[in-house]
Parts: structure tokens; C-alpha cells; sequence
């Protein structure tokens, strides 16, 4: 195996061939070397501007949603914050209302009970008066029927007419007032 080696290295001696097999030649070299940068000038000025700018438009779009998505965050903070706002002043105006309504209530029933009370007075006031009046009435119409039954019995006893009206009122009259100083005089003892 040495003997190959040693074989292949003296051929390429005498070829004028390098040493080094891994080393190009010059125009090879040379020819890479411009291949290279024209590789990189093609890529510096086509398609890195490319890249950047997809770059850049994915990271404006990420960055437009990020805050697009932060801005509707905040708008429906916002809302929910002028929901429980306007939830908040609702339940504070029903609690109002509530509150209204039974004072309200209280008010009315107040006043009910007192035009109740002002008519069960009036009605009471009322029937004492007609009390009132039917008793004089009555008192009148008792005098008179005792007045008339007072004579009839006196003329009877006495035995004289006792029918003329002004002495059978005196008699009436005498009788009444004795009798009520009758009931007088018993309610005294």
C-alpha cells in the first residue's frame, strides 16, 4: 500500500502536479473567488433587500395585530368598565325608585287613613246631629203625646174640659217640669 502511494506521488511530481491535492489550481481559484462575489453581490442586492422587507412586513403586521389586539383590549376594558358603570348608576336608580315608590306609598296610605278618618268623622258628626235632631224630635212629639194624654187623663179625673190650649199647655208644661225634677232629684241619690 505504501508502495501505491509512493507510486501516485512520484507520477505527479513528474506531471507537475502539487503535492497537495487539495489545493486548487489558480484559475480554478480565481474563477471561485469571482464566482463568490457575484453570488453575494446577487444576493446582497436582490434578495436580502427581499427578505427584509418580508421581514419587515411580517413584523409590522405581528406588530399591527399586537396592537390592534391591545387596542381592543383596552376599548372593551373601556366597555366593560361603562357597563358596570351603567350598571352600577341603573341599580342605583332602581334602589331610588324603589325608595320613591314606597314613600310614595307610605304618603298615600297616610292620606287614605287620614281621609278615611276625616270621613268616618264627618259621618259620626253627621249621626250625632240627626241623633240629635230626631231625638228633640221625638222629645217634642213625646211632650206633645204626654201633654195631650196628660189632659185627657185630667179632664177625666177633674171632670172639666181641660182641652183649651192655653191652660193645657200650662198643665203640660207643670207636669214636664215636675217630672223632670223627679228624675233629677232619683238621679241625685
Amino acid at each position: 500500500m505504501l508502495n501505491a502511494l509512493a507510486t501516485v506521488v512520484v507520477e505527479e511530481e513528474a506531471s507537475g502536479d502539487t503535492l497537495y491535492p487539495i489545493i486548487p489550481h489558480t484559475g480554478e481559484l480565481i474563477v471561485g473567488i469571482i464566482f463568490a462575489i457575484i453570488i453575494w453581490i446577487v444576493v446582497a442586492k436582490k434578495v436580502v433587500p427581499r427578505l427584509e422587507a418580508m421581514y419587515e412586513e411580517r413584523r409590522a403586521a405581528i406588530e399591527g395585530n399586537v396592537e390592534k389586539a391591545e387596542k381592543a383590549q383596552a376599548e372593551a376594558q373601556a366597555a366593560l368598565e361603562e357597563y358596570k358603570k351603567q350598571l352600577a348608576d341603573a341599580r342605583g336608580e332602581a334602589n331610588r325608585i324603589r325608595e320613591e315608590a314606597r314613600q310614595q306609598g307610605a304618603a298615600i296610605v297616610a292620606e287614605m287613613r287620614e281621609q278615611a278618618q276625616a270621613e268616618a268623622d264627618r259621618i259620626t258628626t253627621s249621626a250625632r246631629h240627626t241623633i240629635e235632631a230626631e231625638r228633640q224630635q221625638a222629645t217634642q212629639q213625646l211632650r206633645a203625646e204626654v201633654g195631650r194624654l196628660a189632659t185627657d187623663l185630667a179632664s177625666r179625673i177633674v171632670g172639666e174640659s181641660l182641652h183649651d190650649s192655653t191652660r193645657q199647655s200650662g198643665v203640660v208644661d207643670r207636669f214636664l217640669a215636675d217630672l223632670e225634677r223627679s228624675e233629677a232629684g232619683a238621679g241625685q241619690r
